[in-house]
């Protein structure tokens, strides 16, 4: 019989998730202003564990306070106080109290740190962003002794996170952050052993994934998520993720989630960047997940269980895709933004699919679609549709109702001055 969205899987470590639904990770921005965990934090995954995920992945738990994705991130960075540690505790609790697993995902933001939280991030190279408006400072290169601490950080924050009652760890090896800066060549220009051939490139991500491996021990979940590729000329490639994925079936990880894009090529929220970017297959393009195909060709290399988020949203297509053997996880992340109920409502039948929400930017007259031509409205576009997520993120941390319409730019503006607010709250390092 075929592998559905509503059957048991268990882990190479040898957890059993209930079924094979993912609430994938996405930012919350709910920390405090020591980038601790709140009881919003609490409110949200015990809405969405009682949603009917069998896994939920947290957004991107920051392992340097220094260097943050945004002011909002939970950190865990160096001794943890009793007071840390609680809020910790119930941040785990409440997803495990309401039934479901929850995985801390794991991150270093690199260069793509606000230059609002700090002026001059860092990387493997001093290598921009390359974008426009100033929304990121021009970073040092990481030297070798504080590479070896980012990987000392990383097994750290396992350790606290297990600790504390966390069903496992994500690491964030994706979407342009640190780990994956140093698997792009245009990125890191480093000409030491953390740079060159891939064999260098990818040597923080195996080092990080064992020194993890190492502190948390062989019966605690250890996932990865990589770029398929960073859809950038030039940049980390679909043949290098296969070498990757192949080098990492030596490093017992539970499960490999494959993603795709960075800041500069948004190919994750299923949008084009300002510069050229490399092309997508035509059939990928067609396909209703963003990743599915790379997935299927990354199966018949992967000896670990892979997991596809972006796009998928009915169940059909879920079953189709278990059923095929390209992935045997299906993350779901936007529509449980608006509504944290889904996942029951697709596993029971009432749902045959998650909504598609309307999120692009109507100017007077004109409709501004997610792919428009305009570079500033591209930026805008994907920039607005975070914010109208984010605005129902917050309500259903507040408990309560969600809005699946409103105005996107007033919240596109209100999200930008939130940000800045808690970025000047921030007690220092």
């Amino acid at each position: 019989m075929a592998v559905t969205i509503a059957d048991p899987i268990t882990l190479p470590c040898g957890v059993r998730l209930k079924n094979r639904l993912v609430k994938a990770a996405m930012t919350e921005g709910l920390g405090d202003a020591q980038n601790r965990a709140t009881s919003r934090h609490e409110t949200l995954y015990r809405a969405w564990a009682k949603g009917g995920a069998g896994l939920l992945i947290t957004g991107n738990i920051q392992v340097d306070r220094r260097y943050l994705e945004r002011p909002g991130n939970v950190a865990i960075d160096g001794a943890q106080d009793a007071e840390q540690l609680k809020r910790l505790e119930a941040y785990a609790a409440a997803a495990t109290g309401a039934g479901a697993d929850i995985m801390a995902q794991l991150s270093h933001a690199g260069r793509q740190t606000p230059i609002y939280v700090a002026k001059t991030p860092v990387a493997p190279s001093a290598v921009p962003l390359a974008l426009p408006g100033g929304q990121f400072g021009r970073p040092r290169a990481l030297t070798h002794e504080e590479i070896l601490n980012v990987i000392a950080r990383f097994a750290h924050a396992a350790a606290v996170c297990k600790a504390t009652g966390f069903s496992g760890v994500e690491i964030h090896g994706a979407h342009g952050y640190l780990l994956s800066e140093f698997l792009n060549p245009k990125a890191n220009q480093r000409t030491d052993e953390w740079g060159g051939p891939l064999e260098n490139r990818v040597r923080l991500l195996l080092q990080t994934v064992a020194a993890v491996r190492k502190k948390v021990g062989s019966g605690f979940p250890v996932a990865v998520k990589l770029n398929s590729s960073d859809f950038q000329k030039g940049g980390f490639s679909f043949e290098e993720c296969l070498e990757v994925i192949d080098r990492l079936n030596e490093e017992g990880i539970d499960f490999l989630e494959i993603s795709g894009g960075s800041y500069e090529q948004p190919a994750m929220m299923d949008m084009e960047g300002l510069e050229p970017a490399e092309e997508k297959r035509a059939s990928t393009k067609a396909r209703e997940a963003y990743f599915l195909e790379f997935a299927g060709e990354a199966a018949r290399v992967a000896r670990m269980p892979l997991m596809v988020t972006g796009g998928m949203r009915s169940r059909a297509a879920m079953d189709a895709a278990l059923a095929s053997g390209a992935v045997d996880l299906i993350g779901i992340a936007r529509p449980l933004c608006v509504d944290a109920d889904i996942c029951a409502r697709l596993l029971s039948g009432e749902a045959a699919e998650a909504p598609r929400y309307e999120t692009s930017l109507r100017l007077g007259d004109g409709f501004f679609g997610p792919n428009s031509k305009n570079a500033m409205m591209k930026a805008l576009n994907g920039f607005a549709a975070m914010a109208y997520f984010y605005e129902n993120l917050y309500r259903l941390a507040d408990g309560k109702e969600t809005k699946p319409s409103m105005p996107l730019l007033p919240a596109f503006f209100r999200f930008q001055m939130n940000e800045r607010k808690a970025a000047r709250r921030l007690v220092p390092v």
